[in-house]
Parts: C-alpha cells; sequence; structure tokens
C-alpha cells in the first residue's frame, strides 16, 4: 500500500510539473498587443469597404476638406456607423473661397466656425443622388437646412454647388460637389 502511495505521489507531481511547464511554453510564445489610442478611424481593415473619411482621405481631390476635418476633429464623428450623406467639396471648391477666410477658419480661434461650416455638408442619412429630388428639403448636422434644386439634370444644392460624382461608403454616400455650403447667417 505504502509503493501505491508513494507512486501516486510521484504520478500526480510529474502531472503537475507538465501542466506547469505546458502552461509556461504557450505564454512565453504569445505576443502581447496593444490597443490603439483612438476611435473608429484607427481601425486598419483593408479588406472592407471604406468609411466617408477613409475614402476622402484617398481621394487626392479632398486634401482641404481632410484638413478641415482633422482640424475641426470632426473625423471620429464621421468615422462612425451613420449612416451619412456627406457633400463633399473638391479642392477647386475650396480654392474659390477667399483665402484670408480660409486661413482663419484653419485656426483654433475659429474652430467653432469650422466645424458649423462642415456639419452643414452633412446629414444623417446616406440618401442616393437617385432619391433627391427638386424642392427637396435636407436638414444638415448643424441644424440648418439645404434646399436640393434639379436644372438640366444636375443636382444642385442651395443653387450654388452641383454634385460631380457619388461615391458610395461602408457608413453612408460621398457627393462630390464643386462649390463650399455655407449655412445661412443667423
Amino acid at each position: 500500500m505504502k509503493i501505491l502511495s508513494i507512486s501516486l505521489l510521484a504520478a500526480m507531481f510529474l502531472l503537475t510539473a507538465a501542466c506547469s511547464s505546458s502552461e509556461a511554453d504557450t505564454t512565453s510564445n504569445t505576443t502581447e498587443t496593444t490597443a490603439s489610442s483612438g476611435g473608429q478611424e484607427n481601425v486598419k481593415d483593408d479588406d472592407s469597404q471604406q468609411d466617408v473619411v477613409k475614402v476622402a482621405v484617398g481621394s487626392k481631390d479632398h486634401s482641404t476638406l481632410v484638413a478641415a476635418l482633422k482640424q475641426a476633429e470632426l473625423v471620429t464623428s464621421l468615422s462612425n456607423a451613420g449612416p451619412f450623406t456627406v457633400f463633399a467639396p473638391t479642392n477647386a471648391a475650396f480654392d474659390k473661397v477667399d483665402k484670408a477666410t480660409l486661413t482663419a477658419l484653419m485656426t483654433d480661434e475659429k474652430k467653432a466656425d469650422l466645424q458649423n461650416i462642415l456639419q452643414y455638408h452633412v446629414t444623417v442619412s446616406a440618401l442616393k443622388a437617385d432619391y433627391l429630388q427638386d424642392g427637396q428639403v435636407l436638414g444638415m448636422v448643424n441644424g440648418d437646412n439645404v434646399t436640393v434644386s434639379i436644372k438640366n439634370g444636375k443636382i444642385m444644392l442651395n443653387n450654388s454647388a452641383t454634385i460631380i460624382a457619388s461615391v458610395p461608403a461602408s457608413n453612408g454616400i460621398i457627393h462630390v460637389i464643386d462649390g463650399v455650403l455655407l449655412p445661412p447667417s443667423k
């Protein structure tokens, strides 16, 4: 009986040692990953359709818009699930804005004004160009409205900017426009 107890004790010791060694091996082979700070805009995904911000970042014609979104701290908001319809002015559209005004808007002191203007280019829904109708009024994120008009087959916003292209995104749709929309004065 004494030999059986010693054998059983030795077997338990060997089993415990083997388990401890196995656990040590698996933990030493694992790598530690740290989550990057920031929001949805920091998620790296090269396989899925891009969100509206990543589409804009990938467009050489929207570098001014991307810089403005960063300055206004709106990248995270527009990287979220949406859906959003973004009326995205091209660099050429921003070139039509007085240079001194644009430079002033890109300062911290005018951040609230810049946010207001950029939010005037976004509505919370995904509206394809086919859904837009003459006389339709769209409520924009900043609380103001944009009026759609259709003339000669061209879709215009507030009679000042024309949609020149539409690009689908994972969280909405981007309508590329040839003008910068300015919210009504209050």
